[in-house]
């Protein structure tokens, strides 16, 4: 499936989504010690849900069919759903900078699934900037989690986030081309936050113990990472490939690390930059397009 090269809107969107996915994993560790996993996802669904609603009622919306609603019904559930409280739950035992270090498996594998269910081609740039982009975040990861207590079960769950997001991001593909960035964000906001409710009675205990900052911060997340970054990166996704896109997250974890050290006091051991170089590296290598040639060859007769 042939993308065209992204406008300068949908890189600008690109960027606001990423800075605000990198405060997002900040403003979760924060939290961690107010709000349960499963009430913190809750909280930030019925913002984001609230904020977008208001906006899709300025907007035309287009009927959906069962296709369509069973992607957003998965993409509901599984993104905004599993992979929010699976993220929740491991910063509760890891770092923000190591959490949003694991969290980058996810392009690998939405290459892949890219390559297999949306015929999209992998190229040899963006291959070689996949693996150098990786294993920056490999290095950056190893020396994150030699300065702290390793905890297997919160790296397993940053994990499941990841493969959460992966599945969901290619899911998504399809209905971003027909639909608008809105509606589809709005509407998997929704689906998680009805996921979300059992959580409710966590929600209504963490919110009644929490002061003003705490919750002026779960709004944050709800409004920005959630209503506008959610919707920027739906909005990218419809004027870039998948795996070209996911693989911009890259930047994410080191955002994540600079607000970290200036927000929570979390600072990367030295050998953290080598890595960071070698994802920027990878992410402007993977951004590079083949040289096609114009060059036509002579018809045989003429030679």
């Amino acid at each position: 499936m042939p993308t065209a090269p992204p406008t300068n809107r949908a890189l600008l969107a690109v960027a606001v989504t990423l800075l605000l996915w990198a405060s997002a994993f900040v403003g979760i560790r924060h939290l961690g010690r107010v709000f349960t996993p499963g009430a913190l996802s809750l909280g930030r669904l019925l913002v984001g849900s609230f904020a977008l609603g208001a906006l899709l009622l300025r907007q035309e919306r287009a009927r959906l069919d069962r296709g369509q609603v069973a992607r957003l019904v998965a993409i509901g559930v599984l993104w905004f759903g599993v992979y929010n409280v699976a993220l929740n739950a491991g910063e509760r035992r890891l770092d923000a900078g190591t959490a949003s270090l694991l969290v980058q498996v996810s392009p690998v594998l939405v290459a892949v699934l890219a390559a297999v269910f949306l015929g999209e081609r992998a190229g040899r740039w963006l291959v070689i900037g996949l693996v150098l982009a990786f294993a920056g975040v490999a290095v950056i990861a190893v020396a994150a989690q030699g300065q702290a207590h390793r905890d297997p079960v919160g790296v397993g769950l940053c994990l499941v986030a990841a493969a959460a997001y992966a599945v969901s991001l290619v899911l998504q593909k399809p209905l971003v081309a027909r639909l608008s960035a809105v509606q589809v964000t709005w509407t998997a906001c929704s689906i998680g936050a009805v996921a979300c409710l059992p959580f409710a009675p966590q929600l209504v205990t963490g919110w009644s113990h929490a002061t003003a900052g705490e919750r002026l911060t779960l709004g944050y997340l709800g409004a920005f990472p959630t209503a506008v970054a959610f919707t920027t990166y739906a909005y990218a996704q419809r004027h870039m490939s998948t795996a070209r896109l996911s693989i911009s997250t890259y930047l994410v974890p080191g955002l994540t690390v600079v607000l970290s050290a200036l927000l929570l006091a979390e600072t990367p051991a030295p050998v953290s930059y080598v890595g960071g170089a070698l994802a920027l590296t990878g992410v402007w290598l993977s951004r590079r397009r083949p040289v096609v040639s114009t060059h036509v060859a002579e018809p045989a007769a003429a030679r």
